[in-house]
């Protein structure tokens, strides 16, 4: 999981090339058309200054990659980052979260001795929604996960439950435990759930992703009761 350091920043107050994000947000959050990548290395991020791009290809059978500029936290509403995974999956897994609204920002993590990858990111926006503090405004999350925003987005964990938590092609659902949970914190929300393609360059999930992995990687981890308790 790669670690990004530098934020190359195109189009913002001050562009060029930044070694920290909070110092790099500072020149794009608020700013209309803010153009930004983050990248492992100075020397990548000054070659991309060049010739700044993202590719908005789509790809037959995948979600639309949503670039960095199109993921900022926009005012009015509650942004919502999540991440989520497992080592040697299954294995030990962590997940981290960052929350922005407004000048105020929170991160959370945790992590489990036993677990899967879906049932950590699912974890993730549990806890993302049982710690939202505004409840009365638009609210935007990011995951990386097809499974978690499809499963929202395109309605299949409703019909999941509807049917007894038995899919379409009369297989049990998977996860239902953390699905029935995800379902009744959305209930009543002004939420949207958005794919963001994951190790990227976009410094939100790139954050997540650090969360995830330390909580993963620490000591005396919680039990996941519905997958190994």
């Amino acid at each position: 999981m790669t670690k990004k350091k530098y934020y190359a920043i195109a189009k913002g107050r001050k562009p060029g090339v930044y070694d920290n994000w909070p110092e790099a947000q500072a020149q794009v959050r608020g700013f209309a058309g803010a153009l930004f990548k983050g990248f492992p290395s100075r020397a990548e991020a000054e070659k991309w200054l060049k010739n700044p791009s993202y590719n908005r290809t789509r790809k037959y059978g995948k979600m639309p990659e949503t670039a960095a500029n199109d993921t900022l936290p926009e005012d009015g509403q509650v942004t919502i980052y999540t991440d989520g995974g497992s080592i040697n999956n299954p294995g030990p897994g962590g997940y981290g979260i960052v929350q922005i609204y407004k000048e105020d920002r929170k991160e959370l993590t945790g992590g489990f001795r036993h677990t899967t990858n879906n049932r950590m990111e699912l974890t993730a926006c549990i806890v993302a929604l049982q710690h939202l503090e505004y409840r009365n405004v638009p609210v935007v999350l990011y995951s990386d996960s097809s499974y978690v925003v499809n499963g929202i987005q395109k309605g299949w964990a409703k019909k999941w439950r509807k049917n007894g938590w038995v899919k379409s092609d009369k297989k049990p659902a998977i996860n239902p435990d953390l699905w029935g949970k995800l379902l009744d914190l959305v209930e009543g929300l002004d939420i949207e759930f958005r794919w963001v393609k994951g190790h990227a360059g976009n410094p939100l999930n790139e954050r997540c992703d650090q969360l995830a992995v330390a909580s993963a990687r620490g000591n005396d981890l919680a039990i996941d009761e519905g997958y190994d308790g």
